[in-house]
Order: C-alpha cells, then structure tokens, then sequence
C-alpha cells in the first residue's frame, strides 16, 4: 500500500502548527500570573523575595496597624552577581502608620522585558526600620510573574 509523502507532511504540519498556538497561549497566560508572596511581623522589616527564574516586580503592598511614626520604605535587589551589584531600586520616605503603602509596576504592561526585570538568581529586598516596634505591626504582599 503506497504511502502518500504529501499528505502525511501536511498532517504533520498542521498538528505543529496546532501545538505552536497551544504553547503561545500558554506562555502569554504564564506571562500573566501573578505569584503572591507575603510576610509579617511586629519589628523590622527585612525580607527578600525571588523566583527561580526571570521574573518581574508587579506590585508591592504594605499595611501597618497600631503604633505611631513613619520611616523610609526601600525596595531594592540584591544581586545574585555579587554585592557590587546590589542596587536601592525605589524608596517611599514615609511609611507606617496612616501612610500604607500601594506600589504598581508597569501599570499592567505586559510587555517584555519589563522595566523591573530580575534574573533567578536575584532577590528583591524590601526594608523599613519600624518607628514602633513592637506596637506597629506590618504585613506585606509582593506580587512577582515570570518573564521571558
């Protein structure tokens, strides 16, 4: 029984072709989703934030409750190349009570590479030196995505 070559090519082809969407899409949703990653506390704030892989800053979230003050909030990254590359990328001078803070990256773009892109081997740093420790509690919700 003959086999025809063309036909059996063409059917080769358009299941690629059905694969290459179905992986676009999946990336272009990858791309999308937002890993939440949170800490508390009642002292001082001193936590990094990472992925194994690329990825993007999203947002940054802090509430604080009870106690009084404010103090700067540093957002930073420490590089997994080395201390000489550690780099204070943003800081809120004031932040605690009454004054919570709300930090959106990019604005929803999508686009790649994003302007607060990290290799997996960085870490995003987030400080704040508590004005009321022990009285001024703090939780923080950072929103990290993978990036091409």
């Amino acid at each position: 029984m003959p086999v025809d070559l063309d036909k059996m090519l063409r059917a080769v082809e358009t299941g690629l072709a059905v694969q290459d969407i179905e992986l676009a899409e999946a990336r272009s949703r990858q791309y999308v989703a937002v890993a939440r990653k949170t800490a508390s506390g009642s002292g001082d704030l001193d936590e990094t934030f990472g992925l194994q892989r690329r990825y993007r800053l999203v947002f940054i979230r802090c509430h604080f409750a009870g106690g009084t003050g404010v103090a700067p909030f540093h957002v930073s990254v420490d590089s997994g190349v080395g201390a000489a590359h550690d780099t204070r990328l943003f800081t809120i001078t004031q932040a605690g009570a009454e004054s919570d803070v709300h930090l959106r990256i990019g604005g929803g773009d999508t686009g790649e590479p994003a302007a607060w892109t990290f290799q997996g081997d960085d870490d995003l740093r987030i400080e704040w030196i508590n004005p009321d420790s022990g009285d001024m509690t703090w939780g923080l919700e950072v929103g990290l995505a993978l990036a091409s």
